[in-house]
């Protein structure tokens, strides 16, 4: 039996491994089959969850996002990122206005711009502000916190087994498998397919990578075949192609997934997905 894992991104706090399972399984099954590929077992796929890690404690009468605004984005990392999430959504979406010289300068009024410009875009039509900055704040909690990057490492390392050969990562979780197969080459995965990474972000993300005695861009651990997938308007993957910074091997795709560009289960459907994850499972 050759087992998947599936990592998720930034945003399932409210989510859980089996809610995770029942949307993804039957995305990958059909990229599987858009393929021409064999069907995957419901239960070579299992998910790796740490999205409650960021879900805010204490008793509330209704599940919902703690109510952020533009004053609650931090500076520094937080609103660097949402910069370039602007800068990035201007370049492929013609309806938001892009940011200029003036808007170098990291102010609360240009955070509230940003904030502004983005709920114009397509990229994230019908995602509420206060989930955008609820989102920053889970990256930077993630790549600076070393307790919360510990825990969310800890959940991916729990969800592998002697039968594990393939990764397939989305957004955050990118990162994270990413960092893990660094920190473990004695892991017995061999397939690492990354959706709609923000890996290649530089300055934000790229140099932030914990690479065990190494350093950021070294291939990950003993992994033999890793394709990366984007879609040319998915913002969070702002760097399309990984290859300058992590080497030639890196099988780089590109896909068209509608308004919903950085959706897992649009990139898991395509033929890229399905035969990225069939080819980890003939060498597996």
């Amino acid at each position: 039996m050759v087992r998947a894992v599936g990592v998720h991104g930034i945003g399932q706090q409210y989510a859980g491994e089996r809610q995770l399972h029942a949307t993804w399984y039957p995305a990958l099954a059909d990229g599987l089959t858009r393929a021409g590929a064999p069907d995957l077992a419901e239960g070579d796929l299992h998910c790796a969850f740490y999205g409650d890690l960021f879900r805010a404690p204490g008793r509330t009468l209704a599940v919902q996002d703690p109510p952020l605004d533009a004053s609650d984005v931090a500076e520094g990392l937080e609103s660097d990122l949402l910069l370039a999430l602007w800068a990035e959504a201007a370049r492929t979406d013609d309806a938001v206005l892009a940011p200029d010289a003036r808007t170098l300068a990291r102010t609360p009024r240009t955070v509230q711009r940003a904030l502004n410009a983005l709920s114009r875009s397509r990229f994230f039509a019908g995602v509420a502000l206060r989930a955008l900055v609820a989102d920053l704040k889970q990256v930077r909690a993630y790549l600076t916190d070393p307790a919360v990057h510990a825990a969310v490492q800890q959940r991916l390392a729990d969800r592998i087994t002697p039968d594990t050969r393939i990764l397939v990562a989305h957004s955050l979780g990118t990162v994270v498998a990413y960092e893990a197969l660094c920190a473990h080459p004695e892991w017995p995965v061999r397939t690492l397919v990354t959706l709609g990474s923000p890996l290649g972000i530089h300055g934000l993300v790229f140099e932030r990578l914990r690479v065990p005695g190494g350093r950021p861009g070294d291939w990950p651990g003993s992994v033999e075949r890793w394709t990366n997938i984007a879609d040319e308007g998915d913002v969070v993957a702002l760097t399309k192609d990984l290859r300058p910074l992590f080497g030639d091997r890196v099988e780089s795709r590109l896909v068209r997934n509608g308004a919903r560009a950085h959706d897992a289960t649009r990139y898991l459907n395509t033929p890229q997905a399905g035969r990225a994850v069939d080819d980890g499972r003939q060498s597996g």
